[in-house]
Order: C-alpha cells, then structure tokens, then sequence
C-alpha cells in the first residue's frame, strides 16, 4: 500500500419528494451500488419543482469522492 490516496470525484443528481437531505441519500445509496471506497460529498447546487405555489420535488447535484483502490 502506497503512502498516499488518490481520489476522484463525481458527479451526481439526486432527487426526492420528501427533502433535500433525502435526495442527497438516493444520490449516495444509487452510487454506492457501482463504487467502492466512497469518503465525502460535497452538495453543488440544489434546485427544486414546484406545483400549485408548492415544493413538489427536489434535485440536488453533489460531488462524491471516492478512494482509488490501492492507492
């Protein structure tokens, strides 16, 4: 194992009709199907849907970094 990590991130939208903080879960729970060694995220824009006068959905875009494996 080397002495450093090196990570990338990426980009991902998640959405919910319950919170922001729920988008940012499904987001998170999605990609952590497919990537292993996930370490943060960081929450980049937050936008959301509205009906009748209404919030009726939220989309929030969060980075997540991830360790590249034996790194």
């Amino acid at each position: 194992m080397s002495e450093h990590h090196t990570y990338k991130k990426l980009e991902m939208v998640g959405s919910s009709k319950i919170s922001i903080e729920d988008a940012v879960s499904n987001a998170i729970a999605e990609c952590s199907k497919t990537i292993k060694n996930m370490d943060w995220f960081e929450v980049v824009e937050t936008r959301g849907h509205i009906v009748d006068g209404k919030v009726a959905h939220f989309q929030v875009t969060v980075k997540i970094g991830f360790r590249i494996e034996n790194s």
